[in-house]
């Protein structure tokens, strides 16, 4: 009776911090790993994401989601997601995510997530600040990959997939996945209340400090 008890309050335990998306110490960090992830799926060329795809993209959201647990596991992440606008790409908007599941699991892992946003409905599902969850209205498919690939790839989903994981933990679920906005950060980051959707648009200026996560796009 007590092992149940004890293994109940770590549950609960669990729920009440991967419920909450993590987030680095500010939203310039976020911006920065953004970054450092588009870099580390470019150097691989034989899994990367293809040009073409990134080409064709109307939205990418990259993320960093960790997940953690001894008999149940639970997850959480935070990132930032950019829409393609009529002068480029906009400024970041914050997101995160979290939850947590049953699972015989044993381990930690960090993943990194690059969705590419292939349509206008995902970018808007994103800049309407509310909950976004993959599966159902907002399909999700795991992305074609090389940079052999050739001419036009034609979106099979709203929603393209690229992860790259480090740790025990082998493959991520991401039907059922939400994905919230982060309005405190943004208001911090911008300096005044924005909404994802005045950011998405383009008619927040971008700050200094996002034109590299801008430039890591345009150089991909």
């Amino acid at each position: 009776m007590i092992k149940r008890i004890l293994l109940f309050s770590l549950f609960l335990a669990l729920v009440a911090t991967f419920n909450a998306p993590v987030t680095y110490a500010n939203e310039q960090d976020e911006v920065d790993r953004a970054v450092a992830t588009i870099q580390a799926f470019r150097d691989m060329p034989e899994k990367s994401i293809p040009p073409q795809v990134l080409k064709h993209a109307k939205g990418v959201a990259i993320m960093t989601v960790y997940k953690a647990g001894f008999v149940v596991s639970g997850r959480g992440g935070s990132g930032v997601v950019v829409a393609r606008t009529g002068k480029g790409w906009s400024g970041p908007s914050s997101i995160g995510t979290g939850g947590a599941g049953f699972g015989f699991q044993i381990g930690a892992s960090e993943t990194e997530f690059i969705f590419i946003l292939n349509t206008r409905e995902a970018v808007e599902a994103f800049a309407h600040g509310g909950n976004v969850q993959f599966g159902g209205g907002i399909s999700v498919a795991a992305g074609p990959v090389g940079r052999t690939a050739e001419g036009d790839i034609t979106p099979v989903a709203a929603v393209y997939a690229y992860s790259r994981s480090q740790g025990l933990f082998a493959g991520v679920s991401l039907e059922g996945t939400v994905i919230v906005a982060n309005n405190e950060a943004n208001a911090e980051y911008y300096g005044r209340s924005v909404t994802p959707g005045q950011i998405l648009s383009g008619k927040v200026k971008v700050p200094a400090g996002a034109r590299k996560l801008q430039k890591a796009l345009a150089r991909y």
